[in-house]
């Protein structure tokens, strides 16, 4: 039962994505008819329309209603305000900034010996 109610769900959320595709799939199924019967240029063969005319007609005024019914229904949608927080207003008053330097005393390099003393001497046998 679960699954049938997803599926019906997702045919009504992706319905509108696809009908277009289904005036399309339509047209092709039915080209011989359209061409002959429903063509606006049937009688005028040199243009090869073959039914592109009532395609795009088609097409358009679907587009048209997906438009209109969009409109509507973003004009009858309810707003909820979901977050609501008062801004308040901040007063900063200005204060002295006080900046400490220290004087670090410096490293002084003393003359580089080399410490030969220190190398390392393998034990002798």
């Amino acid at each position: 039962m679960k699954i049938a109610l997803v599926y019906i769900l997702l045919i009504a959320t992706l319905l509108p994505a696809v009908s277009q595709w289904g005036t399309i799939a339509y047209y092709h199924a039915n080209k011989d008819y359209i061409a002959r019967v429903l063509c606006e240029n049937r009688d005028k063969p040199q243009l090869h329309c073959d039914g592109k005319c009532y395609l795009a007609k088609q097409l358009k005024a679907q587009q048209e209603r997906q438009n209109k019914e969009t409109a509507s229904r973003l004009q009858h949608m309810p707003t909820i305000t979901l977050f609501c927080a008062e801004i308040s207003s901040f007063l900063m008053e200005p204060q002295t900034i006080r900046f400490f330097v220290y004087h670090l005393p410096t490293y002084i390099l003393s003359d580089y010996r080399a410490p030969l003393a220190a190398l390392f001497q393998p034990p002798r046998v």
